[in-house]
């Protein structure tokens, strides 16, 4: 599993009250049925068989229970990614399916 660019929860550029954006990437589709469970959440299908979750995630503890619910879904994890802070950018889950 690869973390990348795992900073201490207060680091989140200039603004500590704007969330994290985190990609998570875990081997399997997803079914439409887990849309709900990963509220908050984009969940894209890859091409090559994988999940990506990407969202704004409030702090660690919030981290923390997205990856004990995909834990919890017996799916391997195989990256959780910082790729900016505050709002998501559309243009992240660009050529791909979502769910």
């Amino acid at each position: 599993m690869d973390i990348h660019n795992m900073p201490d929860e207060g680091n989140r550029g200039n603004d500590p009250s704007r969330p994290t954006v985190y990609e998570i990437r875990i081997r399997g589709h997803l079914g439409q049925q887990w849309q709900e469970w990963f509220m908050g959440l984009t969940i894209v299908l890859q091409e090559d068989g994988n999940t990506r979750l990407t969202g704004a995630v409030v702090d660690q503890a919030a981290l923390h229970g997205i990856l004990k619910k995909v834990r919890d879904l017996g799916m391997p994890l195989l990256a959780v990614t910082i790729v900016g802070s505050g709002p998501l950018d559309d243009s992240l889950g660009a050529g791909t399916e979502h769910v």
